[in-house]
């Protein structure tokens, strides 16, 4: 059963997560949450404050030093306002969240670059595929953010949208869209979360790939004696070469993402 007046505006394995847990995921009100997202034409404030200026600030902020440092104080200073004056414009932070993760989405084909336009429905759902993981690793804030938290608005419905036309009138029904739609994003983020992860490893360690593998391979060597993983040796010294001692993320992305979409070509 669905609630009544629910958007779909992101896939349903999504929308099942926010429909569980909306009333503990740290917005006081999902339907003041929804108004705010969904109005935006709100008036400015005395202060001169818009939402739409505190939200850049939020997201600003996130870029520099992560989700986890956007609170209202430092949003207020980055403003140069009194802290009690957002409160009149959103009521906290997981409300400050929401309103950023939507904006991102909203981006995301600003550039009038959108699924439809590609090719054939392969080429749209690999650029939706290759776009998420972009942007995802762009701003690797918004992979912090709980799926949970997502309440839908504006951005992430035309996202939905937009992303949907990949799989539109090639044979699959709407919930097979929506399914393959879901696997393609979680393949996108889970192979950004995999090169944000690398790309903060290298920073914190002052070496790229072959640097570290040239200190460490000696070590584990020497703890490996004696021990054969023949497969695992082929084969990670092959992905190894392939990629000059680096992992590659966005080569597995693209791999993964073709398995998938023979799979549909062969189902639908």
């Amino acid at each position: 059963m669905t609630r009544p007046g629910l958007p779909y505006a992101v896939p349903y394995s999504v929308r099942k997560r926010w429909m569980m847990s909306s009333a503990t995921d740290g917005v006081s009100d999902p339907i003041r949450l929804l108004r705010l997202l969904w109005d935006p034409d709100r008036p400015v404030g005395r202060s001169g404050l818009s939402l739409s200026a505190i939200v850049d600030a939020g997201r600003a902020i996130a870029r520099v030093d992560g989700a986890a440092a956007v609170t209202i104080r430092r949003v207020a200073t980055a403003l140069n306002a009194a802290p009690m004056s957002l409160y009149s414009h959103v009521p906290g932070k997981a409300e400050l969240l929401a309103l950023m993760v939507d904006a991102h989405a909203g981006d995301l084909y600003v550039d009038g670059n959108l699924p439809a336009a590609q090719d054939d429905w392969r080429s749209a759902a690999l650029f939706v595929a290759e776009r998420n993981y972009d942007a995802a690793v762009a701003e690797p804030w918004t992979l912090d953010i709980p799926a949970d938290r997502l309440v839908p608005g504006p951005g992430a419905t035309a996202k939905y949208e937009a992303e949907l036309a990949a799989f539109d009138g090639i044979g699959l029904t709407d919930v097979q869209m929506d399914h393959a739609l879901a696997g393609l994003l979680g393949l996108a983020s889970a192979m950004a979360r995999n090169q944000v992860g690398l790309e903060r490893a290298r920073a914190a360690s002052f070496r790229d790939d072959n640097q570290w593998w040239q200190q460490v391979s000696p070590a584990l060597a020497e703890a490996m004696r004696g021990r054969e993983f023949p497969l695992a040796s082929r084969v990670g010294t092959a992905a190894a070469v392939a990629a000059d001692a680096a992992a590659d993320p966005r080569a597995a992305l693209v791999y993964t993402a073709e398995l998938l979409l023979d799979g549909l070509d062969r189902t639908r």
